[in-house]
């Protein structure tokens, strides 16, 4: 079969219900992934899973597909050492090929600021439990030989981190072993339903209004991504969220040398290769907030611009396509995940420019909170009343792209 072709996948779709145990609006891989573990983990299937358009249709299906748990704060750390884990053993779990390739993570620094960073970000990582080590120009030469360690007498590499288990693996395929699981459990997975407001009884949400009518539910998780503030808006909820454009693209084939992910936290941009043999590439967020799908000429030109001058070969490839997403900022840069203050509403919001990365982790601890009712330790630090508490969990420096 060819590798690129998932011929085995079996959606089941069914008529939406009237009332569910629980309502999931968002069809990206947090909602789904939440849906599969509330299904597999806790036996809770009652679900319905209510997606605008079609599944993986948001960022899910508009990331770059890395991997890593190499993370500047502790809580972080820990949190996204177990979506690693998770995602490593993801394919053997639920029967389906997710193209999980572990390449290892170069990430560069470029002046003594950087390497005292990357220098402390290897001793917080090591200390909480993800394999990270500092390495110098010479090592960072020897582990990705395209790498021009003078930076084109621009940005030269004075040295970096090697996360060893940074890893890619393909979205869409992501996407689907969570709906199939899922379906497979009982749970009602549906496309084309827009939800456009929460109901509200008194001071708890008791369900959606959609387009096809309204859905009660005992409990709702917001999964909406960059739409999120204005979901939850109709239930009296302000989120400290903007919404910020994020941009990417590939190249043609390159032949199947280049095994690792790079990134440059001063350059801000950062470049792996898919199992196709195009270079993926990506950069910061549009620094005007947007719910644009729109992309851009300028994007291209500086991100395109950083990488030739880290990675010359790229002078020699040719843009084929470029995409852009919408994606849900939080204040400090972490995300927010579980309750409101609103009876019956969660939510999995502030995933920035790394939800795909998070989607297991944060999908088996929404569920475990659903089925519980008591708040994870693993996603506890994360939660929105740590703005109102001033314990706020800021960790940009780890973030690839601003």
């Amino acid at each position: 079969m060819n590798e690129f072709v998932e011929r085995k996948i079996a959606l089941t779709w069914r008529a939406p219900k009237r009332a569910y145990d629980v309502v999931i609006v968002g069809g990206g891989g947090h909602g789904l992934a939440t849906a599969y573990y509330l299904a597999t983990r806790h036996g809770i299937t009652n679900v319905a899973v209510l997606e605008r358009n079609y599944i993986g249709s948001g960022n899910s299906g508009r990331n770059t597909t890395i991997i890593r748990a190499n993370y500047g704060i502790p809580e972080a750390v820990r949190f996204y050492q177990r979506s690693v884990d998770l995602y490593a053993s993801l394919e053997s779990e639920t029967g389906r090929g997710i193209m999980h390739r572990q390449k290892g993570l170069l990430w560069l620094a470029h002046s003594e600021a950087g390497v005292r960073a990357e220098r402390a970000r290897a001793e917080v990582n090591v200390a909480f439990g993800t394999k990270t080590e500092f390495v110098d120009p010479d090592q960072v030469k020897r582990i990705c030989p395209q790498i021009d360690i003078t930076g084109g007498g621009l940005w030269p590499v004075a040295g970096g981190t090697y996360h060893p288990e940074g890893s890619t693996a393909r979205h869409d395929r992501v996407v689907w072993a969570f709906a199939e699981g899922a379906m497979r459990q009982g749970v009602d997975i549906q496309q084309g339903i827009r939800v456009h407001s929460l109901r509200v009884e008194g001071d708890r949400v008791t369900g959606v209004e959609t387009d096809q009518g309204p859905i009660s539910a005992g409990v709702v998780l917001s999964a909406a991504g960059g739409h999120v503030t204005t979901l939850v808006s109709t239930a009296g909820v302000r989120l400290p969220i903007r919404t910020h454009p994020l941009q990417a693209f590939v190249t043609n084939h390159y032949a199947l040398e280049f095994p690792i992910i790079v990134a440059s936290a001063t350059l801000l941009f950062y470049a792996s290769q898919t199992a196709r043999g195009e270079m993926l590439m990506g950069a910061e967020i549009d620094r005007q907030p947007s719910y644009s799908y729109r992309s851009s000429h300028d994007f291209l030109q500086h991100c395109a611009f950083r990488a030739m001058t880290l990675l010359p070969f790229l002078r020699n490839l040719r843009i084929l396509r470029q995409w852009t997403g919408v994606c849900d900022m939080s204040p400090d840069y972490s995300p927010i995940m579980g309750k409101t203050g609103i009876d019956g509403l969660l939510i999995t919001t502030g995933w920035g420019t790394w939800g795909f990365k998070a989607i297991p982790a944060a999908g088996e601890q929404l569920a475990q909170l659903i089925a519980t009712g008591a708040t994870p330790e693993l996603i506890a630090p994360f939660s929105l009343d740590r703005f109102a508490r001033d314990r706020t969990m800021a960790d940009r420096g780890s973030a690839g792209t601003h």
